[in-house]
């Protein structure tokens, strides 16, 4: 399988342009995988255009590619997207991860009462860096043409507040209807609450914005696997997969 590299100017490139990788990109391509001239590689923009291409030219800070296939994927109806409250420990960028190789089309960083983490100015701003960056590097193993967006992090009534765009789908082990029989309309926003679960008061104003629960059979899944399985879970019933 070709390997994929990211150029922010992709749209609009049709087959025989040629597109430049710098940095990090050129790097990984000449000096990490030891790409040469010849070799086909796949291009992506992150916002829905895949090329193919051949390189021309590859040198550690330089890698010429020239395109000879170029696909434009639209954006998914219904989305799907994640607000995973933050973790201690790995578990929340583990969720991170795994979520953008499954498909969820954006991420929103919930600081929930329960979080033991705070992000909170300069620490804040590099944990936020490092979601963006984890999402870059998953997308470009699962080759995603288009990259889900992680927004900045938002508070309970932030959270509540995107029930206006989105479907509110909180995961919670008490819910009366399993996820496989909750009523769903338009795009689906799943809420993920911290290892200590979702403060009462919290779920009470979640659901005054429309919000719905729902149980994931009958199992307390942990903050890092519970937004994975529902992603799945979802994404066969929504037609996605």
């Amino acid at each position: 399988m070709a390997h994929c590299y990211w150029h922010d100017a992709l749209g609009g490139a049709e087959p025989g342009a040629v597109v430049t990788l710098e940095g990090e990109e050129a790097h990984h391509a000449a000096v990490v995988s030891r790409m040469r001239r010849g070799e086909r590689v796949l291009v992506s923009d992150g916002r829905g255009t895949l090329a193919e291409g051949v390189i021309d030219h590859a040198e550690r800070d330089r890698v010429d590619v020239v395109l000879q296939r170029v696909e434009t994927t639209p954006e998914p109806s219904p989305r799907i997207a994640l607000a995973q409250a933050l973790a201690k420990g790995d578990r929340a960028e583990l969720a991170v991860q795994a979520s953008t190789e499954l498909g969820v089309d954006a991420i929103v960083p919930w600081q929930a009462r329960r979080s033991v983490v705070q992000w909170k100015g300069e620490r804040g701003d590099k944990a936020l860096e490092r979601w963006r960056r984890i999402v870059r590097e998953a997308g470009k193993q699962a080759i995603r043409p288009r990259l889900p967006e992680v927004t900045d992090a938002v508070d309970t009534e932030g959270l509540a507040r995107l029930a206006d765009e989105w479907t509110l789908l909180v995961l919670d082990p008490a819910a009366p209807e399993p996820l496989s029989a909750v009523p769903l309309a338009g795009d689906v926003l799943l809420v993920v609450g911290p290892e200590g679960g979702i403060d009462p008061g919290e779920l009470e104003r979640l659901e005054a914005a429309g919000a719905v629960r729902a149980r994931m059979g009958d199992h307390v899944l942990r903050t890092s696997t519970a937004g994975l399985a529902a992603i799945s879970a979802l994404s066969m019933r929504l037609g996605r997969w």
